[in-house]
């Protein structure tokens, strides 16, 4: 099902069955508002070029205005019940499944991805709602046994306070809800900014909020450019914890900028993940995991795999089943029946696959199929397989960002542990081998926050998403999530 056009903009909203979902005004107090004087920024669907709409260019005066109306929101929101807190966090979750069609929808149309991807991510973010409502009501659970006499210790996890958001456009929902379901069930009021190229998606979140009974000024959505949204929060002393999503280059800054008012970062930054192959996996089961790894999201993904180390026993044999894998797959607009990789998100994208292509046939890697822009022109590349890949090419240390695998090979478990240790990142990595012995060797050995063994999907609401070294600070999801958002107060009390 293709998004009708009229006079040259896309429409979306003649796809929806609630049009009222697709909003183009920035959510602040409760109210749906243009930006001051008016300024808007076109937002286009990266398949097709057309624009699908416009919202308003925000700065610091609206982020000002969406902090000050946090700040007010936040006494009385932290002083429900958690039970009432849970119902509303319910309620907001029973309506993103309600109309989980209309918000695929909204997704594909401005992110690209195929339709079904975009249906398995509501189903993602609204989890994370749904596991959020339940650990709003476990927020104190522990205790100190005391070790002096006469006296009571207690220990409460409070809220931090006004808390914001600043999150990507490859995941543009459930980066959204897994920050503000935990930061709202631990009773405080989060400001979001999302990014540019998906605003829509976090809007369509806002309407669905407003209609579960979140109260004006506890969640706001405030879109436009980043700089003075982004330096507005990390500036203001109002707001006490910041949630980023990014590049690791931006999270730095973010870091740097909000040290100024010591506030609490949580950062989920970038991947460059290692996918592992020993020799005594299954030829089929190893194609798919590392089909499965590198190229969903047209693997525009932090949990990408974009080292794929295969032993050298099964090298070859891997690299022409895998050559034929990646290039069968379809591409088109994400609205086209089984398409599996749809558009990259701008040309930058592009750009950077087709520099990290070069650099590696220029060192010596082979092309076994891809390596150039498709034919249907716009923002499409094709599904690439670079083999003999090495340290000394780009796409070895750098994140791609898109449909482009590396493969290198290998010879033992001691180089590949010290090879995929190799770079400044550890969020997540993929090892595929049946030897219980070695499995238990490389996950005590590889520097990663998250390990998944003989399987690619690993992520989920009760999971503690996060890395090691430069890939990030905290976690989200789970227990550990709701946790970002807390301070504890400890209290001594005498008998």
């Amino acid at each position: 099902m293709l998004a009708r056009k009229t006079d040259g903009l896309e429409s979306v909203t003649g796809l929806l069955r609630d049009a009222r979902l697709f909003r183009e005004q920035a959510y602040i107090d409760g109210k749906w508002r243009p930006a001051d004087g008016g300024a808007v920024c076109e937002v286009t669907n990266p398949s097709t070029g057309a624009s699908i709409g416009w919202v308003p260019d925000m700065g610091v005066a609206e982020t000002r205005a969406a902090i000050a109306a946090a700040a007010a929101a936040f006494p009385s929101w932290r002083a429900l019940l958690p039970q009432e807190r849970s119902a509303r966090l319910r309620r907001w979750y029973e309506l993103m499944i309600d109309n989980r069609e209309d918000l695929a929808i909204i997704m594909t149309a401005e992110q690209g991805k195929p339709l079904s991807e975009s249906r398995g991510e509501i189903d993602y973010a609204a989890g994370f709602v749904e596991w959020f409502a339940e650990e709003a009501k476990r927020v104190n659970v522990e205790g100190i046994t005391p070790h002096l006499p006469d006296c009571s210790m207690i220990l409460r996890r409070e809220p931090i306070g006004v808390t914001a958001a600043v999150t990507p456009w490859n995941f543009p929902s459930a980066m959204i809800t897994r920050k503000a379901a935990a930061a709202l069930a631990a009773g405080c009021p989060m400001v979001v900014r999302p990014a540019a190229e998906t605003p829509f998606s976090a809007l369509a979140l806002a309407e669905l909020a407003e209609r579960a009974g979140i109260p004006a000024g506890v969640f706001s959505v405030v879109t436009g450019s980043p700089e003075p949204i982004v330096g507005e929060i990390c500036a203001n002393p109002t707001v006490r914890a910041l949630s980023f999503t990014g590049s690791t280059a931006i999270g730095r800054k973010l870091l740097a900028q909000g040290g100024a008012t010591v506030k609490k970062m949580s950062m989920e930054l970038g991947g460059h993940a290692p996918f592992i192959l020993f020799p005594d996996i299954d030829l089929d089961q190893a194609v798919a995991g590392a089909l499965a790894a590198k190229f969903a999201t047209t693997g525009q993904d932090c949990l990408a795999a974009n080292r794929i180390y295969v032993h050298r026993a099964v090298y070859e044999s891997f690299l022409k089943a895998f050559s034929k894998a990646v290039a069968a797959q379809k591409i088109g607009d994400g609205f086209e029946p089984d398409v599996a990789l749809g558009p990259l998100m701008h040309e930058r994208a592009l750009a950077k696959c087709e520099e990290h292509v070069t650099d590696a046939l220029a060192k010596g890697a082979r092309l076994l199929t891809g390596g150039e822009r498709h034919e249907r022109g716009g923002l499409f590349y094709k599904p690439t397989l670079l083999a003999d890949v090495t340290p000394e090419m780009a796409i070895y240390r750098e994140e791609t960002f898109g449909p482009v695998a590396a493969v290198t090979p290998f010879d033992d478990s001691d180089d590949i542990v010290a090879m995929a240790n190799d770079t400044e990142y550890g969020l997540a990595a993929y090892l595929y081998t049946n030897d219980h012995s070695r499995i238990q060797r490389l996950i005590a050995g590889l520097d990663y926050g998250m390990v998944a063994v003989n399987r690619v999907k690993m992520t989920g609401a009760p999971v503690p998403f996060g890395g090691v070294k430069q890939s990030g600070l905290g976690r989200e999801g789970s227990r550990h999530g709701l946790e970002e958002y807390t301070e504890i107060k400890y209290v001594c009390l005498a008998a």
